[in-house]
């Protein structure tokens, strides 16, 4: 890795394609003793798209909800 300036690394890019950070992604960062661990920051979930789309389905299933299934599968 390299120092680009102004608190940059420049990251190889076969290690890039490797861990899957884009240009613009932003990564985290930890201190060790002798070290500084990066990883690719996670990404937030957009489930809003995904709402409703298993209705159906767990209605196939004798489920009237998520939620209920879930219970079910905990055993509760």
């Amino acid at each position: 890795m390299k120092t680009v300036g102004q608190g940059q690394v420049r990251i190889p890019g076969k290690l890039r394609e490797r861990s899957g950070p884009s240009p613009a992604g932003d990564v985290e960062s930890e201190a060790g003793k002798d070290s500084i661990a990066l990883r690719k920051k996670s990404g937030k979930l957009k489930l809003a798209k995904w709402k409703g789309r298993c209705k159906k389905s767990f209605e196939e299933l004798g489920y009237s909800s998520v939620d209920q299934f879930i219970e079910d599968l905990r055993g509760r």
